[in-house]
């Protein structure tokens, strides 16, 4: 029985570490996958037709009047409608509306507060109300903790009008607020999220859409069913991608990324946020979800090393870090971020890696307050409300 436990503790060691050794190897590829994500000159638009931009609100947070204020100040040469939706009353982001509307008086800025709900997805339920009052026939949705350039606007139009483009979303990266957890919640972003997203895109692996950007036609909307068609699922936007694909039309990925704020400021904020999401992506692409275990290589090599004791391969550990702080400068030159927290990474691999694990313990999910269960269609089952 010893002889038995023994070799078994062997082969896990053996795995462990050839996962990790693919996972170096999987660094290197992504290091690749970031250089060729290289931002080209403006694209030019053959058009510049009216846009209504959407932004969902709900509650505040430290950068949302900057956040919303860089929409307000698009460099786009026609008529740009921005519609704020809240679904309640007493809404503080309400505040922060009223005092864009003051500072941008030129805009063409409107508020609905609509308490109605379609589904369970709460987002998206205020997107049903919201979008009755677009004028325009471009739609842009995008979620109210994000930030952009003045030329973000120009650039989703030009991609929308390119031959057989249905919708046009972009990738983000993370902008950490305050503190080592919003840090951390960046770290995620940047260093998992972002370069799994790259190589996925790279050998066409990789089919996303992020509510970051959903820029859409009406008639589009309309030809696949309206939000309505979402308003259960909790990976709405992945779910609306796909809806536009199996219409025939494309959804083209931007080679640019927008800024996503990360706003944790606890260990338990960080942790049901990010396992909501990795939930969330486990249950929409389960294969391809499972494949991302070989990318956390020094959790891997670790346990190696634990299983195994020291010996030649507990380099792959220290292989492990080097390819990491590899991919994080890489990521950090491509995309102009300024991060100096380099000795983070490794705590962040370790923390990804626990994630992973935890992402397969159960189906519920915590968001905006609310704990709901994914049944088998991946719909939302609303169970109440989080208990603090």
């Amino acid at each position: 029985m010893d002889e038995f436990f023994a070799n078994s503790l062997a082969w896990a060691s053996v795995l462990c570490y050839a996962a990790a050794a693919f996972g170096c190897v999987y660094a290197l590829v992504a290091i690749w996958a970031v250089r060729s994500f290289v931002r080209p000159a403006a694209a030019q638009a053959p058009s510049y037709p009216p846009v209504t931009i959407l932004k969902p609100l709900h509650g505040t947070q430290p950068n949302l009047y900057a956040d919303l204020a860089g929409f307000c100040a698009q460099d786009y040469p026609a008529a740009v409608q921005i519609v704020f939706g809240v679904d309640d009353p007493d809404d503080p982001a309400i505040a922060v509306v009223h005092r864009l509307a003051a500072n941008f008086p030129d805009r063409d800025l409107s508020l609905v507060v609509n308490a109605l709900r379609h589904g369970e997805n709460r987002k998206v339920s205020n997107l049903i109300n919201m979008v009755g009052s677009a004028r325009h026939q471009i739609l842009v949705v995008s979620d109210s903790d994000i930030s952009v350039a003045p030329d973000y606007l120009a650039d989703v139009v030009a991609g929308l009008q390119q031959p057989g483009v249905g919708l046009v979303t972009c990738a983000y990266y993370g902008k950490p607020v305050a503190g080592i957890w919003a840090r951390l919640a960046a770290g995620a972003v940047n260093y998992h999220f972002l370069p799994n997203v790259l190589v996925g895109l790279k050998f066409g692996l990789a089919r996303p859409c992020f509510g970051s950007t959903m820029a859409l036609r009406k008639s589009t909307l309309a030809a696949i069913g309206g939000f309505e068609a979402v308003v259960d699922q909790l990976a709405d936007d992945y779910v609306l991608g796909a809806l536009v694909r199996r219409a025939g039309l494309a959804v083209c990925v931007l080679n640019r990324a927008v800024a996503h704020d990360c706003v944790e400021s606890s260990a338990r904020q960080l942790l049901r946020h990010e396992v909501r999401w990795a939930r969330t992506i486990r249950c929409v692409e389960p294969l391809g979800y499972l494949g991302l275990g070989i990318t956390h290589p020094l959790p891997l090599a670790l346990l190696g090393l634990a299983f195994g004791g020291l010996g030649p391969a507990a380099l792959i550990a220290v292989a492990a870090v080097a390819c990491r702080l590899a991919l994080q400068s890489e990521i950090d030159h491509a995309f102009d971020l300024h991060d100096d927290s380099f000795w983070l990474e490794p705590l962040r691999d370790i923390l990804s890696f626990v994630i992973f694990v935890m992402s397969y313990c159960g189906r519920d999910v915590e968001w905006g307050g609310h704990r709901y269960g994914l049944r088998a269609d991946n719909s939302l089952a609303y169970y109440g409300e989080v208990e603090t």
